[in-house]
């Protein structure tokens, strides 16, 4: 059993093999006989690869190609399955087809229009200007860089402490990293001294560590 046809496509190339001298799928195109589908639907009731339902699709997409409504012109004959001329085409018809063929190029161009305008990268202006936040944030950091550094504090000297003079309650500073910090002596148990920061955090450390000022 054959694959059934199922792309307009498909069943196109299939008609312009079966009946070459009725359809084609390049150069031009021949004006098809009024009631076409009536025909093909009778050759090819024995054709299990291509359903009426497909068939008529294919019609329609074959006679709104534009090679095909260039085809429809005042004087032209439509012509059977066999290639033998049938109706002449009178001015109505030419005018129809004229009128649709120009409202389908009309709608590809504006397609093709808004697509090229969509895909069209952003280009600054000639002064190669940023957007307002670009320059809002330029104009904040130039601020922050040249707002005058302020002088830095004055060191304290601090001193160690002498063992003999610690106690419990004790204000001191305590040597954490490289900054002293601001701590009260909670315990003190030979050269182990328990000291709690101003933060709240008790924490324990040696006597070396231990200044005052």
């Amino acid at each position: 059993m054959e694959t059934k046809r199922t792309s307009s496509k498909e069943i196109i190339a299939y008609l312009a093999e079966k009946f070459p001298a009725c359809f084609s799928i390049e150069g031009a195109a021949k004006p098809l006989k009024i009631g076409i589908f009536q025909d093909l639907a009778e050759q090819l009731s024995e054709d299990e690869t291509v359903s009426k339902t497909r068939l008529r699709q294919a019609l329609r997409h074959y006679t709104s190609s534009w090679r095909y409504l260039k085809a429809i012109k005042v004087g032209s004959h439509r012509v059977d399955l066999a290639g033998n001329n049938a109706e002449a085409i009178d001015e109505a018809q030419a005018e129809y087809a004229a009128k649709t063929l120009k409202e389908s190029q009309d709608k590809f161009a504006n397609k093709k229009q808004q697509d090229n305008k969509d895909k069209k990268p952003y280009k600054a202006n000639k002064h190669n200007a940023k957007p307002a936040g670009d320059n809002k944030r330029q104009q904040k950091f130039k601020t922050v860089k040249s707002s005058p550094k302020r002088a830095p504090k004055p060191a304290v000297e601090l001193k160690p402490v002498e063992s003999t003079t610690i106690k419990v309650n004790q204000q001191v500073k305590v040597q954490i990293g490289k900054a002293p910090m601001n701590a009260t002596i909670t315990e003190v148990a030979g050269d182990d001294i328990s000291v709690q920061l101003d933060s709240g955090m008790v924490i324990k450390t040696h006597i070396q560590n231990i200044f005052s000022e």
